[in-house]
């Protein structure tokens, strides 16, 4: 080897061994970031020996995809078991204290309870403080179940400009990468941005992505509905901000096309979107509506009959439960099932049983709002019962529910208990699904990790090796250094 090829050969060493050292470097710099796709420095065999050609990102396309679905599937169950965690929580603790079943049962105990000591008027105002309790618990249920739709459309407003703002940023890498592509390079920090990107939209929306010529990236939503093409197609939402139970949420549309609410405790939706759509537009809203029924089911329970003919006219002046109408003034009909949207939420009292205008003890008697012809204890009886007895049978007599609230023809008491059970089991298959959809996303990202990031380990292998390279080039121009000075030492 003559000293020039030498000092060639060792000027390419130098240069390698630099190029490799930055590169591993910066690998080892994103050890821990999840982002992050490992680079290696590609040699090949040059005149003077190995060349760094260029530097490599790791990719693994099938397994990238798994893991942009499985996020946007974990990430529509978890939202949605969050929301029905927060629905939940409207019920109390472990016990359901706060619950309509709850409420319902304290009531119909202390009902038993006056109906076996009629003249005891402790035991009246009792029954109609329990009564208010039910009221109470009712219309707390329906306004904070409306705020967490109002909170939900919030959030959607919030996910809808956060998936705007992810496409803007899309554009921009996707560009860079394709102008890299254009003149034969590769912009590997623009891949990861881009891929990083993607993983974010997919926590929104569920996505599938497509390569085309250049390097292009184009983006649809798991329906199929384009949401990045060439450029970002608009994600349009209008945002409500009080929601009452006959308040319908606006759409979330893409490019012109409507994002469908996710469907069952283990929901179908693909990403946040769908989920917190169906916490707004189906789960809260069914729930509201069996919260109605409840409502309905209460004012035709105790309303005011004939004692003569107590089936004739039952169910068509309230009695011991009224509602108010949309100006706040108390109504004593009884609403059919078409009418009662929001009743829960308006539900109340008999203002004339309410102490200290009014008289608990109506509720015994009859005739609570005065109407000829529908006092039952004419006599003025203290220990007259055959109301009360009434009032408590048909608690738990069957009555025809909405079968769009998922009723039947079943007792007042079962139909309360069955909307808390139906409540349960979506929640209970929600959770269950989230660990196994939290389980699966976390799979794919390993797996995803092992394939394209970053061992600590193998970096500082090559590290070694690099130095054992550099020590090689340092030991070669010492000996060329040897040489040179023997040829001058000899020449002179």
């Amino acid at each position: 080897m003559s000293i020039s090829s030498a000092l060639s050969t060792t000027k390419q060493i130098f240069s390698n061994t630099g190029t490799q050292t930055s590169v591993t470097s910066t690998n080892i710099a994103n050890t821990q970031n999840a982002n992050y796709a490992k680079r290696t420095a590609v040699l090949v065999s040059s005149g003077s020996g190995a060349l760094v050609a260029t530097t490599t990102r790791e990719q693994n396309q099938p397994l990238l995809r798994q893991t942009i679905a499985s996020t946007s599937l974990a990430s529509g169950q978890s939202t949605l078991a969050t929301g029905l965690e927060e629905i939940r929580s409207l019920l109390g603790g472990n016990d359901y204290e706060l619950s309509m079943s709850t409420a319902m049962t304290k009531l119909l105990n202390n009902l038993s309870a006056y109906a076996t000591k009629p003249s005891e008027a402790t035991l009246a105002s009792t029954t109609v403080s329990s009564a208010q309790d039910v009221v109470n618990t009712l219309n707390t249920t329906a306004n904070e179940l409306q705020a967490i739709r109002a909170r939900a459309d919030a959030e959607i407003k919030t996910q809808v400009d956060n998936l705007n703002g992810l496409l803007a940023q899309f554009e921009t890498a996707n560009t860079a990468v394709m102008k890299a592509e254009a003149i034969g390079k590769q912009d590997n920090d623009a891949l990861d941005t881009r891929d990083t990107l993607l993983k974010q939209i997919s926590e929104i929306v569920g996505v599938s992505s497509t390569i085309r010529a250049g390097n292009d990236m184009a983006l649809y939503t798991s329906d199929g509905t384009t949401l990045f093409e060439t450029i970002p197609r608009l994600v349009s939402f209008t945002p409500t901000k009080t929601y009452v139970a006959a308040t319908d949420g606006s759409a979330v549309k893409i490019d012109g096309a409507e994002v469908k609410a996710g469907i069952g405790g283990d929901t179908s939706a693909n990403g946040s979107l769908q989920a917190l759509l169906q916490i707004r537009d189906d789960v809260a809203p069914t729930f509201q509506s069996q919260l109605d029924e409840i409502a309905r089911g209460l004012i035709k329970t105790f309303a005011e009959t004939d004692p003569n003919d107590p089936n004739a006219d039952f169910g068509v002046v309230a009695g011991l439960f009224t509602h108010k109408d949309a100006g706040g003034l108390e109504q004593f009909d009884v609403p059919n099932a078409a009418d009662s949207v929001g009743l829960s939420a308006r539900i109340m009292v008999n203002s004339a049983l309410v102490p200290p205008t009014g008289v608990p003890t109506l509720l015994r008697d009859g005739d609570i709002n005065g109407l000829s012809g529908y006092k039952w204890n004419t006599n003025n009886d203290s220990s007259y019962s055959a109301l009360l007895d009434r009032h408590a049978q048909m608690m738990q007599a069957s009555q025809s529910f909405d079968t769009a609230t998922g009723g039947t023809d079943i007792d007042l008491m079962s139909y309360a208990s069955d909307s808390t059970g139906w409540l349960e089991a979506l929640r209970s298959s929600s959770t269950t699904a989230t660990e196994t959809k939290t389980a699966m996303q976390s799979r794919a990202a390993e797996a995803l990790s092992s394939e394209t990031g970053v061992s600590l380990d193998e970096e500082l292998s090559l590290l070694l090796d690099i130095e054992q390279s550099y020590k090689a080039a340092t030991k070669l121009v010492s000996t060329i250094d040897e040489m040179m000075n023997a040829l001058l030492n000899a020449a002179g």
